[in-house]
């Protein structure tokens, strides 16, 4: 019984954290959300981990498309903590430059979620990019993220490179 009492309290405390950390995180979204607004485009709001908020923005001059990830949990001091960054190379294809940030938060998925999203809004009929050899010590990493992105995929393992492409499912 006193185990089960001691689990109960301990539950509660960490809820009650977990309410805290949240109420924290929703006030610095407020503060956040003002600023990036200034410069951004803010395109959304989510939650790629447990508890964690983040906000979503985009740069977007018809060159170029920079979809951009803030974390709700410090304030915004005029950078981003996740970016990926596509080029138009047509009015229907957008290629991926570069993928910018820490791995293994989801802040890679929910940036490339919205960039698709941006596409599909745009009538964009493909996105794609190269894997470069310098890749290559994170090539399996790539390889799934792009795959369950539902991109298709294909690697020259001898020239170590690669290319990915993604069309909507409306096609």
């Amino acid at each position: 019984m006193f185990t089960q009492l001691t689990e109960k309290n301990q539950n509660a405390e960490e809820l009650k954290e977990t309410l805290d950390d949240l109420e924290f995180q929703l006030f610095r979204m407020q503060d956040n959300l003002k600023e990036i607004a200034k410069k951004y485009e803010v395109i959304g709001v989510d939650q790629p981990e447990d508890n964690q908020l983040v906000i979503v923005s985009a740069q977007n001059d018809g060159n170029a498309c920079k979809i951009m990830l803030n974390e709700c949990t410090k304030a915004y001091r005029g950078a981003w903590d996740f970016a990926i960054d596509g080029v138009y190379e047509d009015n229907h294809t957008i290629f991926i430059g570069d993928i910018k940030g820490p791995a293994n938060k989801g802040y890679g998925s929910v940036c490339m979620n919205y960039l698709k999203e941006v596409a599909v809004n745009q009538n964009v009929h493909v996105i794609k990019g190269d894997i470069a050899e310098r890749d290559w010590d994170h090539l399996e990493r790539l390889i799934h993220f792009y795959e369950k992105h539902n991109f298709e995929v294909n690697i020259d393992y001898t020239n170590k490179c690669g290319e990915i492409e993604w069309t909507p499912a409306y096609q």
